[in-house]
């Protein structure tokens, strides 16, 4: 099955659930991508700034980039301009830079805040008290160019399916209690980013309400 076949199966099941798909385009050549975009698809992540900039510079102009791999608060300005969704906001000082790049292009930036779920230390991330001081911060509090949309996780990498749904479990559960307690009244508080290609589907049947699929769309690098 050809990419532009994926693509339509895909968001053929997508679309019944009410799930977001982000077509993951790292590594992905422009011919790839422009396959896809023919498609239908819209929405790409990037997870290298040099690379998401370099694509955005040459592909349509109407492709929704996403930033879903960790960014550093050096590398910031080079994506506020364009950028339609930040994933990975896992810092005050990370929301700060990019609140403060925003504000020189009068742009309000869709983050989503990055929990750490799972058991791996290499992910990266916030863990839940890390998370409540982050939103009880006067610092948050004062940000003006900075629209948190939601929550991003990553799932453990492992084979036991048991595992990843109570991760993804745990994480909604967050969710649940973030938008009760400090988003109550936020119509655009609405976004939970979990699940990729190994475990798209276990990560919606938890709520997911987006889903990063790269191999599932492109095949294998």
């Amino acid at each position: 099955m050809d990419i532009a076949d994926q693509i339509k199966t895909i968001e053929d099941e997508l679309s019944r659930l009410n799930v977001t798909l982000i077509a993951v385009s790292k590594t992905k050549s422009n011919e790839e991508i422009l396959e896809a975009y023919h498609a239908g698809q819209r929405a790409f992540g990037e997870n290298v700034v040099q690379e998401l900039v370099r694509k955005q510079e040459t592909l349509p102009k109407d492709i929704e980039w996403h930033l879903i791999g960790h960014l550093q608060s050096n590398k910031v300005k080079y994506v506020v301009p364009f950028v339609a969704m930040i994933h990975s906001a896992d810092s005050l000082k990370l929301l700060k830079e990019i609140d403060k790049q925003a504000k020189k292009y009068n742009r309000e930036v869709d983050c989503l805040l990055q929990i750490h779920v799972a058991a791996e230390e290499t992910k990266f991330g916030l863990d839940h008290v890390e998370l409540i001081e982050l939103l009880r911060s006067e610092a948050f509090i004062q940000l003006t160019n900075v629209r948190i949309r939601g929550l991003m996780g990553i799932a453990t990498n492992t084979p036991n399916t048991k595992e990843i749904k109570e991760e993804f479990h745990e994480l909604k559960s967050l969710f649940d209690g973030i938008k009760a307690s400090f988003f109550q009244d936020d119509e655009y508080f609405d976004t939970l980013s979990m699940g990729m290609s190994s475990d798209y589907k276990i990560a919606i049947e938890q709520g997911s309400t987006m889903v990063r699929l790269g191999s599932t769309i492109f095949g294998g690098r």
